[in-house]
């Protein structure tokens, strides 16, 4: 009776989780996506502590105090700006655990001395579990690092990186393959957990911070897959679901990303984007633009602002990296008073992660019915009398539709360029993240605000009131 309560649990548990991405897949349903979420992993927990096989409480205890300790703070004084860093840290957290407990099935299983009669199957699962499990734990690290400052942004590239990275991939696959049929052989076993961890570090390590976005989604997938082999080897149905879900949507994601910026998984993980010999290329590759940036003060920039009729927001990394999401709140409720019509261009890789500035501007109260996407607003461009860029780059790059030689040709683009006036807060001349000089910035049309975009915001604020 309390197996099959605990099953029907599982059942409720995976019908919210369906309900959660879906309600995930809009801003307005989000929050209600996140409760049944919230609700139904909840309910799987408790359903799973009623199942008899456990034998002692006292360690599970242990781990959710450790873990509620931990998570509270992560979760709630971490700020928005700080997101895509927490996410890649949470990966490394959740892949841990399905490793460590692939790792504990095996050791429990040569302990015991069931090494011989362990089936195929099982070691299937286990040997999925791990191999995805260690890589994504290593990583998200990585990724981690890269995000939050500790190691540079840009790839880190070695003489025959990619024939490196491909021997051990196929050295790791050669020892889950002979784990199928030679379980009891350990070393081998300890062999392609080192071999995993290694291709997780020296995989993202090469990856530019320009290609965070798809490298957050596939590493997700990746978890979501190693929980999937996890509750293969436990023979856990929630698991199984839960991971499966996860994996699919990850993978789904990564997709999009990869779309969105016209790149493939085999360019984004190989192709060292944003490595100091792209740049060179882009440079130097002919078909580009040759101009100057032209500067403007905030006091004139507001003019512009407060007097146009229809105005679009882009904001990119640069608005995450100064936190400047709340004056840009502010900027917005000023120049509505002065009856403009103001939307925000949203494109999908814009900042760090999938979602990166709705989740910023959410926070910071900006309504979702003006958070426009990409399809939705480039046809608005040629009617729309300022376009106020905010740290974005790559993502208006007009060189993606008429350089050919450029590295970002043919990703889409948000149509900026199109506007009647163009005006972009930049901390500097130089390049963005993938180090792509940007035609945008020499568009007769466009002016150049310099400065951290909070500060320049908060000048932009004064000089709208004042106008």
């Amino acid at each position: 009776m309390t197996e099959t309560l605990i099953q029907l649990v599982y059942l409720v548990s995976s019908v919210l989780f369906i309900l959660s991405l879906r309600g995930l897949g809009r801003a307005e349903t989000a929050r209600r996506g996140m409760q049944y979420a919230m609700l139904g992993m909840a309910l799987a927990v408790l359903a799973t502590l009623a199942n008899e096989q456990i034998v002692s409480y006292e360690w599970i205890l242990i781990g959710l105090i450790v873990g509620a300790v931990m998570g509270y703070p992560m979760g709630m004084w971490v700020p928005m700006t700080a997101m895509p860093q927490r996410i890649a840290f949470s990966h490394a957290f959740g892949a841990l655990a399905a490793t460590l407990v692939g790792i504990g099935e095996y050791i429990s299983a040569a302990k015991h001395g069931g090494m011989a009669t362990i089936s195929a199957g099982k070691m299937t699962a286990l040997g999925l579990e791990v191999l995805f499990g260690a890589l994504t734990v290593t990583g998200s690290l990585m990724a981690f690092g890269k995000l939050q400052g500790i190691l540079p942004g840009r790839p880190l590239t070695y003489p025959h990186q990619n024939t490196t990275n491909l021997v051990l991939f196929g050295l790791g696959l050669s020892c889950f393959v002979y784990l199928i049929w030679v379980p009891e052989a350990q070393w081998v076993f300890w062999l392609m957990v080192l071999i995993a961890f290694m291709i997780g570090i020296l995989m993202v390590v090469p990856i530019g911070g320009a290609d965070m976005p798809v490298v957050i989604a596939l590493l997700n997938s990746y978890a979501g897959l190693a929980a999937a082999a996890t509750g293969f080897a436990l023979n856990n149905n929630i698991l199984i679901i839960a991971g499966a879900l996860d994996g699919a949507s990850g993978f789904v994601l990564a997709l999009v990303m990869s779309k969105a910026m016209n790149r493939s998984f085999g360019n984004v993980l190989f192709g060292a984007f944003g490595s100091a010999e792209v740049a060179a290329a882009a440079v130097g590759g002919g078909g580009g633009k040759s101009g100057t940036m032209v500067a403007i003060n905030a006091e004139d920039a507001a003019m512009r602002l407060a007097y146009a009729q229809k105005v679009v927001i882009v904001p990119g990394y640069g608005m995450a990296v100064s936190q400047a999401q709340h004056q840009v709140r502010e900027l917005v409720e000023l120049i509505e008073k002065r009856g403009v019509e103001v939307r925000f261009a949203i494109h999908p890789v814009a900042g760090r992660m999938p979602g990166h500035m709705n989740v910023l501007l959410a926070e910071a109260g900006v309504p979702y019915d003006k958070l426009l996407e990409m399809d939705e607003v480039n046809p608005k461009f040629p009617e729309t009398d300022v376009a106020l860029v905010i740290g974005a780059n790559d993502v208006v790059n007009p060189a993606a539709r008429t350089n050919s030689a450029s590295p970002i040709y043919g990703m889409p683009i948000l149509n900026v360029h199109e506007a009647k006036s163009i005006l972009v807060l930049k901390r500097g001349t130089g390049a963005g993240f993938s180090g792509v000089e940007n035609d945008l910035f020499i568009d007769p049309k466009t002016s150049m605000l310099f400065g951290d975009a909070k500060d320049s915001l908060g000048h932009l604020i004064v000089e709208v009131k004042a106008a």
